[in-house]
C-alpha cells in the first residue's frame, strides 16, 4: 500500500501548530520568571498571529509560484530558527519579536497546506482530507498543552522552546524527502497535471473533481488578487474564519491559567486543556464525513457557532454552585465549545475550495481566509484578557466570544446563499 503523502503534510501542519499552542502551559511560568503582565501574556499569545494579518493574502497569491512544498518546508524551518534562538532571550519585548517571526513560519506552513493537499490527493479522498487538515490547529494545540507542562517541569521553558524547533526542523526535512517536488513553471503558469482541482458543481456525490490534464495556466497574480476580492465567496469564509479563530484562541489560550487561578494543579490543568482542545478534532473530522453524506455546510456552521455561544457562557458565567459542580460545569461547558465548535473549521476549509471564484484562485482564498483568521487570533485573545483586567475576574468574557458567535451564524446564514449562485 502506498503511502499517502497528505497525512505527512498533515503533521507539518500539526507541527506548526505546536508553535501557538506552546505557549498557553508556558505563560504562568513566564508571568513568574519574566515579570509578566496579563495582557503582555495576551499580546505574547496573539503575536504569532501577526505575520499573516498582514501577509496572509500576499503568501496564499505567491504560494503556487514559489511552490507549494517549498514553502511549506521554508516555514517549518523558519519556526525551527525563531523558537531556538527564542529558548535563549529573557527579554520579553525580544521573545514578542521572534513570536512575530514565528507567525512568518506559521504562515507560509498554514497557507500552503490545503493547497498542497489538493495537489495530493484524488477527488474522492478530498473532503475528507481537508476535514482532517481543519484537526491541525487543535491536535498540535493538544499536544502542546499535554506535553509542555511535563516537559517545563522537568527541563524549564526555554528546552520547550528548542524542542518544538527540532520538531519543525525535522518535518521540514521529511517534507523535502517523501512530498514530491512542486511542479516547474513559468511566470504565471500553472501545468493541469499532476494537479486536483476543483469544478463548481457537485459530481458524482462530491463537491470536488479533477480538472483534466492541459488545464489552461493562471491568469497573473494581479488578475487572481482582483478576482478573489471581488468574488462575495472568499470574503464570506474569510470573515467567518475569524469570527470562529477569536473564540477558539481566546478561550483555549487562557484555559491553563483560568484553571491555574482556580487552584488546580499545573500537570492536571495542562491534561484538562489538552483534553479539550484535542475534543476539536472531533468536530473537525465529522465535518468531512457529514458534508460528503450531504449535510448543508451552513447547518454544521450553526450548530458549530450555536454550541460555541453556549459553551463559552457555561465556562465563564458564574452559573454553577459551589462543590464539584464548580468545575464539572464549566469542563463539560468548554468540552461542548470545542468538540461541536470543530465543525466550524473542517466546513470551513471545505467551502474556501468550493467557493474560490476560479481554480486558480484556491490558494489566494485560502491566503485570504488565513489572513483573517490571524487577525481574529490577533484581536480576540488581548480583548479577552483587557475585560478580565478591567472586571476583575473572566465572568464577563462570554460576551466577547458571544459576539463572535452570532456574528458567524449570521455568515454561515450568507454562505449559504453565496453556494446556492454557485453553479
Amino acid at each position: 500500500m502506498s503511502f499517502d503523502r497528505a497525512f505527512l503534510v498533515f503533521a507539518a501542519g500539526v507541527t506548526a501548530a505546536i508553535h501557538v499552542g506552546k505557549l498557553p502551559p508556558a505563560l504562568p511560568v513566564l508571568q513568574a520568571e519574566l515579570g509578566m503582565t496579563l495582557v503582555q501574556g495576551g499580546f505574547l499569545l496573539s503575536m504569532v498571529q501577526l505575520a499573516a494579518v498582514g501577509l496572509g493574502l500576499a503568501v496564499g497569491l505567491a504560494a503556487d509560484g514559489l511552490g507549494l512544498r517549498r514553502v511549506m518546508a521554508g516555514g517549518l524551518v523558519l519556526l525551527a530558527v525563531a523558537s531556538a534562538l527564542g529558548g535563549v532571550v529573557r527579554d520579553p519585548a525580544v521573545l514578542l519579536v521572534l513570536r512575530a517571526a514565528e507567525g512568518v513560519g506559521f504562515l507560509l506552513a498554514a497557507t500552503a497546506g490545503p493547497s498542497l493537499i489538493r495537489r495530493l490527493v484524488p477527488p474522492a479522498r478530498l473532503a475528507s482530507r481537508l476535514g482532517l487538515w481543519g484537526a491541525y490547529m487543535p491536535l498540535g494545540t493538544a499536544l502542546a498543552l499535554l506535553a509542555g507542562p511535563l516537559w517545563m517541569t522537568a527541563y524549564g521553558w526555554p528546552a520547550w522552546w528548542w524542542l518544538t524547533g527540532a520538531l519543525s526542523l525535522l518535518l521540514a526535512l521529511a517534507m523535502w524527502l517523501w512530498v514530491p517536488a512542486d511542479p516547474s513553471r513559468g511566470i504565471g503558469a500553472r501545468p493541469g497535471a499532476a494537479t486536483t482541482a476543483l469544478e463548481h458543481g457537485p459530481k458524482h456525490g462530491s463537491e470536488y473533481a479533477a480538472i483534466p490534464s492541459g488545464a489552461p495556466a493562471a491568469p497573473p497574480w494581479r488578475a487572481r488578487l482582483r478576482e478573489t476580492l471581488r468574488a462575495p465567496g472568499p470574503w464570506l469564509v474569510a470573515l467567518a474564519f475569524a469570527a470562529y479563530s477569536s473564540q477558539w484562541l481566546s478561550v483555549i489560550g487562557f484555559l491553563p491559567t483560568v484553571y491555574a487561578q482556580s487552584g488546580l494543579a499545573p500537570s492536571h490543568a495542562g491534561y484538562a486543556s489538552a483534553l479539550v482542545a484535542a475534543m476539536n478534532m472531533v468536530g473537525n473530522i465529522a465535518s468531512g464525513r457529514l458534508l460528503q453524506r450531504g449535510v448543508s455546510p451552513q447547518q454544521l456552521m450553526r450548530v458549530g457557532f450555536g454550541a460555541m455561544a453556549v459553551g463559552a457562557v457555561g465556562l465563564y458565567a458564574p452559573l454553577w454552585p459551589p462543590g464539584t459542580t464548580a468545575f464539572v460545569g464549566p469542563f463539560v461547558s468548554v468540552l461542548l465549545f470545542s468538540a461541536v465548535g470543530g465543525l466550524v473549521p473542517g466546513t470551513l476549509f471545505s467551502q474556501a475550495v468550493r467557493l474560490a471564484p476560479s481554480p486558480g484562485t484556491v490558494s489566494t482564498t485560502v491566503g485570504w481566509m488565513q489572513q483573517w483568521s490571524s487577525f481574529g487570533q490577533f484581536a480576540g485573545p488581548p480583548a479577552v484578557a483587557l475585560l478580565a483586567s478591567q472586571t476583575g475576574g473572566w465572568q464577563w468574557s462570554w460576551s466577547v466570544t458571544g459576539l463572535c458567535a452570532v456574528i458567524g451564524l449570521w455568515l454561515a446564514g450568507r454562505i449559504g446563499h453565496a453556494r446556492s449562485t454557485v453553479h
